[in-house]
């Protein structure tokens, strides 16, 4: 059992982000805090949550950084029974809101795992995305949680823009693995219809060679490439509970919950969620949805297909790949360790 909590505050908006998020509504902010409270009394009740049960606890936006931890705390009074002794619980933050004070406070709160969205230390790069940090922001921003204490640290890059080069990306790299993180997302930029980047599509790149290059780099300093964006000496447990379509609650206005067959969405308007949080739209997977959704997962990371999923056909045509030296196999999962031909092989077998 997982829990997500969308805040959908950001001190700007990135030319990229198709996120739920706005930059204009800071006023709200304690309202919306009450009316996440309030939706999950009603979502431990729906899930029928034990106390100890939830395993891991991720804060995602939008900027987490831009609510104070006060503002969280009635939140965490509330989960706290749930969550299991040893709990991960991971924050999103941005280096220029993640501050010490803002650090601090949520780590009295439990957290112990901090997520800064980083993506670049070129500064003319962050600029072009309209990041609103520097890198020296960056650098300051994970040394300080480091000083205080937090189990574990990660960041984020992103690679594929327009003017990206093995250089410019080794030095993004190298200035990451500089500092005191233990895990890495690397994501290939896209372009989603509704962003800024959406009237300018050349700002992204078609290299795919870079993808090889970034994950080579990585991989070659010691992080695991556990799946197709993320690695680490550490693996986050969330992101392997989402990959193995593990029950998850979804908090907040934009959030997506998940509970056995049926994926529940919040409101995603801001004040129409301050008003009613418990307005929640359901949509209902068939076991081909679900199965559908596990082969593309499973094959985009290390979680792997599981044999007895597959029918005839299917598990036919995976072995086939096995005999290709597409996919590896043991007693009871076959495995991909090419995750960049992970979709090709899932529409392979699915045919």
């Amino acid at each position: 059992m997982l829990a997500y909590i969308h805040i959908p505050y950001c001190d700007s908006k990135c030319h990229y982000c198709s996120f739920n998020s706005y930059v204009d509504k800071f006023d709200t902010r304690n309202s919306y805090m009450q009316a996440l409270y309030r939706q999950l009394v009603v979502e431990l009740q729906r899930f029928s949550v034990q106390h100890g049960q939830i395993e891991t606890l991720f804060i995602g936006g939008g900027t987490p950084s831009t609510v104070a931890p006060e503002l969280y705390r009635p939140v965490f009074d509330l989960l706290r029974p749930y969550l299991c002794k040893d709990a991960e619980i991971t924050t999103e933050a941005n280096p220029n809101s993640a501050t010490e004070i803002w650090l601090k406070g949520m780590k009295e709160l439990g957290v112990n795992r901090v997520s800064f969205g980083v993506q670049s230390f070129n500064s003319g790069k962050l600029k072009a995305l309209n990041r609103a940090h520097t890198p020296k922001q960056a650098e300051t921003a994970v040394l300080t949680a480091k000083s205080l204490g937090f189990e574990h640290l990660s960041l984020d890059l992103i690679y594929n823009y327009r003017g990206d080069t093995k250089t410019l990306l080794e030095s993004d790299i190298e200035q990451a693995f500089a500092l005191p993180i233990d895990h890495i997302s690397a994501y290939e930029l896209t372009i989603e219809e509704g962003t800024r980047f959406s009237s300018t599509p050349e700002v992204r790149q078609e290299n795919d060679d870079l993808a090889f290059f970034v994950a080579g780099e990585i991989v070659k300093r010691g992080f695991t490439h556990y799946e197709i964006s993320n690695f680490g000496q550490y693996q986050s447990r969330h992101n392997k509970g989402y990959w193995e379509l593990d029950d998850y609650i979804g908090a907040g206005a934009g959030a997506v919950g998940f509970l056995k067959n049926t994926r529940y969405y919040p409101q995603t308007d801001i004040e129409r969620y301050i008003a009613d949080p418990l307005t929640i739209s359901e949509e209902f997977l068939s076991a081909e949805n679900l199965l559908t959704e596990k082969i593309f997962l499973g094959l985009r990371s290390t979680i792997g297909i599981e044999k007895g999923l597959l029918n005839t056909t299917m598990r036919t045509r995976a072995e086939l790949l096995v005999k290709e030296g597409k996919l590896i196999q043991n007693s009871t999962h076959f495995y991909n360790e090419n995750f960049f031909i992970a979709d090709a092989l899932a529409l392979y077998i699915l045919e």
